[in-house]
């Protein structure tokens, strides 16, 4: 089977693996000058009274927690790649560190500007007084933000650990009836028994590959691999409709996202039939976003089927979805008279990446 020219690589965010909270994003200092401001407020209400407030000292008392918010924040955002290298416990006591540094000096600096440009006389113990507030409500919050991140990490790796687990499904009764059937095509034609050796390989590759996303190319490309195996071994009885539209080059889907809903229909469909029965494989990417559907007919004396399963293949495409997109994508089924249809529908906005930051291989 010919290689399509590019696979798509998609990891999760790697900062969301991170101890350290990114610093350097707009969310982040949107977040950081609100959390400076209500600091502000709290400490001009406990120490003039609601009543005595004044806007004056309200407006000193706010540029001095911003300064020492955002000199802090800079601080730490131009050295993350230098923190992120060091030992947890580390990184963090120099984050603290520098904390209580900005905060002892520009409360120095403020009364040094505001007395006059340095005519005036610094009061030490009023520097102190600012070291020892910061020193508190910093402690409290970096060990907020430590313990969120951890959170966060742990959540990030579970869900990693759960995306492999369902990516990786692919029924061991595939791959023993598969070998059964190139042992019997070695003798008779070797070339095809070669295709689909390859086909098979493809298959277990994306299986066990640390991928996430693929490009839509690559994923049709192992969905229709696995169907042409499955057309060997049985024959005429599967009739396949291959009505797909071809992906753009940046569209991304989920690794092996298509296989388990293929290998439902034939299981439940075809091969659940003496006299065969038809999978169709239909995929559109338009304006409002990326459709994939795959039918199978069910045959009459199915309905009490001996073959019920247990949905976990639609669970596993279900799952996934909801991992990578959230609500951003959409699994109905239906079941009309003698159809069964599964159909995914991924939003324009989300279709191109999920999770995190895409990187690209050749």
């Amino acid at each position: 089977m010919g290689k399509p020219a590019r696979q798509a690589h998609t990891e999760l965010n790697q900062d969301d693996l991170k101890l350290l909270p990114n610093l350097c994003s707009i969310e982040a200092l949107f977040m950081l000058v609100v959390a400076a401001e209500l600091l502000a407020v709290l400490l001009s209400v406990a120490s003039q009274g609601l009543a005595n407030l004044s806007w004056a000292h309200l407006g000193l008392v706010s540029a001095l927690v911003l300064w020492i918010t955002l000199g802090s924040a800079a601080l730490v955002c131009a050295a993350r790649a230098m923190l992120e290298r060091l030992p947890p416990i580390v990184s963090w006591l120099l984050v603290y560190t520098v904390t209580l540094l900005c905060t002892g000096f520009f409360s120095a600096f403020g009364q040094w500007v505001l007395k006059g440009l340095g005519r005036g006389f610094i009061d030490w113990w009023q520097v102190a007084s600012h070291v020892l507030i910061a020193a508190i409500i910093a402690g409290m919050l970096l060990r907020y933000l430590f313990l969120l991140q951890r959170l966060r990490a742990q959540q990030q790796a579970e869900l990693r650990a759960r995306i492999q687990a369902l990516q990786s499904r692919i029924e061991p009764h595939f791959l023993f009836n598969s070998m059964n059937s190139i042992a019997s095509l070695i003798a008779t034609d070797p070339d095809l028994a070669e295709r689909l050796v390859e086909d098979l390989a493809d298959l277990f590759r994306a299986a066990l590959a640390q991928t996430s996303m693929v490009s839509a190319e690559r994923e049709l490309a192992l969905t229709r691999a696995y169907l042409r195996i499955e057309q060997l071994r049985l024959g005429e009885r599967l009739q396949l409709n291959w009505d797909v539209q071809t992906p753009p080059a940046d569209l991304e889907l989920p690794n092996l996202l298509l296989q388990p809903l293929v290998e439902n229909a034939i299981y439940h469909g075809a091969e659940n039939n003496r006299s065969g029965g038809e999978v169709r494989v239909r995929f559109v990417c338009d304006d409002t976003g990326a459709h994939l559907m795959v039918r199978n007919s069910i045959a009459p004396e199915s309905a009490a089927s001996l073959r019920p399963g247990h949905k976990m293949g639609l669970d596993n495409v279900r799952h996934r979805l909801q991992a990578f997109y959230g609500t951003s994508a959409h699994l109905t089924v239906e079941e009309l008279a003698g159809e069964f249809s599964v159909c995914i529908h991924i939003a324009a906005a989300q279709r191109r990446s999920a999770l995190g930051n895409t990187n690209k291989k050749v």
